[in-house]
């Protein structure tokens, strides 16, 4: 099977079992450039496991993911580790930032993890607090800041590479529902003045309304909803 005209990611067919669980049954995906995805799913439906799998991280038992005309199978575990360094951002529930770092130095560990100096990597670092509104946060550390102000740190970390796709595996599971509106507006604006895809896992229908498009995934199998208009 071909996969969908202008895509930039897309999977087809995916299997993926745990033991005797299969936890993907054929499950399907696509994005375009620009695109938000939302991927819905009661707990245990394999949505997770299918984010994991676009990005690399776990390998399916069958089927093709295709990355930008690449299959990812196909790919080394060392060139995978690689895209998720450079075309591949991240944002989790908890936002996992390492506590013995300032938020600027959190932000900036990417690119200084590519081999960037300090200055430029705390340069780029400070354009993209700015543009989530924690640049005044530059020099505390983690424990110093409120779980929203962490989590919007987070997503400035996630996009400081200029990924092409940034996968967001409930990014507002841990706040409060203004402080989660607020990271949702700050994010999709941020990835698409970026004209970066987004594959966002949630099972919360007001974090799924930033979507363009929702896939929702029960079983193991999916299902692309069209957004009503």
């Amino acid at each position: 099977m071909t996969p969908p005209a202008g895509s930039l990611l897309s999977a087809e067919q995916l299997r993926k079992a745990y033991g005797p669980t299969a936890a993907l049954d054929g499950a399907e995906f696509s994005i375009h450039p620009g695109e938000v995805v939302a991927v819905m799913g009661p707990s245990g439906s394999g949505k997770s496991t299918l984010l994991h799998c676009l990005a690399g991280i776990v390998t399916p038992d069958s089927g093709t993911i295709t990355y930008n005309g690449h299959e990812l199978s196909a790919m080394s575990d060392s060139q995978r580790s690689a895209l998720r360094r450079s075309d591949f951002g991240f944002v989790f529930q908890f936002g996992q930032l390492v506590p013995e770092l300032t938020c600027v130095e959190n932000v900036a560990l990417p690119l200084r993890l590519n081999g960037g100096s300090r200055k430029e990597a705390e340069r780029a670092a400070l354009t993209w607090m700015e543009r989530l509104e924690v640049d005044d946060l530059r020099k505390k550390r983690p424990s110093e800041v409120s779980g929203g102000q962490g989590q919007r740190v987070a997503v400035a970390r996630s996009l400081v590479t200029n990924p092409r796709v940034l996968f967001a595996d409930e990014p507002t599971g841990a706040l409060d529902s203004l402080n989660g509106e607020r990271v949702m507006e700050l994010l999709t604006d941020a990835a698409r003045s970026t004209n970066a895809a987004v594959v966002l896992v949630t099972h919360e229908a007001r974090v799924a309304a930033y979507s363009d498009r929702e896939v929702v995934v029960r079983d193991g199998k999916s299902r692309d909803m069209e957004r009503a208009v």
